[in-house]
């Protein structure tokens, strides 16, 4: 079968919530604008999340699977996705199902005319800390991008795939997705998406994560902006 769109999964000790993700992620296929298929990426779990994927992908043709020899990151892991993604269209979703993948339709009726498309989190259901940080860290790192988004942490984009494979992905770089196809001289959009509590597993950012660890990667990516390449052929022979 030949695929329009490819979803990442990036998983790290996630065995409480594989099974739910080839639930709602089957069933969100049969339904999707796009013929799809998901790619569970690996970043080094502990614990039986790798035989879970293995067993998902003997079931379902449409899922496959790529394992880290250990622990690198959910940038490394989207990265990664973005690699060996073999479709026009790639899409990103948390293993935790935060989001809901029925929600990738709404965005991909926007990805003809722009270039990333990415979810707006609408009445979050998370605790007040991760809110409030989550919030602020949007506000510092809008005054370093102007990229003009709300909540580029949200786990739900879709992103032409020429342009992902071209974002120069370091640790932390996840969160400024949209500003790194603004520099490819791309156009992005946000619309409001569902969201929902987590069901099972544990949270993997904490406040240093989500509001330290940000800031910091605000000067990697003005460092990143000032040394950019970007160029467009307009001959060759």
């Amino acid at each position: 079968m030949s695929y329009q769109f490819t979803i990442i999964v990036p998983v790290y000790n996630e065995e409480d919530n594989l099974l739910r993700v080839e639930q709602e992620l089957l069933a969100y296929a049969k339904t999707a604008s796009k013929s799809t298929k998901i790619l569970l990426v690996n970043d080094g779990s502990k614990d039986k999340s790798q035989e879970f994927m293995e067993a998902i992908c003997q079931r379902n043709s449409i899922f496959e699977f790529i394992s880290f020899k250990e622990n690198r990151g959910l940038s490394a892991a989207i990265k990664a996705g973005f690699d060996y993604a073999d479709t026009p269209l790639v899409g990103y979703i948390d293993s935790d199902l935060q989001t809901a993948p029925s929600d990738f339709n709404i965005l991909l009726q926007h990805i003809g005319e722009y270039d990333l498309v990415t979810g707006v989190r609408s009445n979050r259901k998370d605790s007040f800390v991760k809110n409030m940080s989550s919030k602020i860290a949007n506000g510092v790192r809008r005054s370093f991008t102007h990229d003009g988004m709300d909540d580029t942490g949200c786990p739900l984009k879709v992103i032409k795939t020429d342009y992902a494979k071209r974002i120069p992905m370091f640790k932390g770089l996840h969160r400024f997705l949209p500003a790194m196809i603004l520099l490819q001289h791309g156009k992005i959009i946000q619309v409001p998406v569902q969201h929902f509590p987590r069901i099972a597993g544990e949270a993997k950012f904490g406040l240093w994560n989500r509001l330290i660890g940000p800031l910091v990667d605000c000067f990697a990516y003005k460092w990143m902006k000032k040394k950019y390449i970007n160029y467009e052929i307009e001959t060759r022979s």
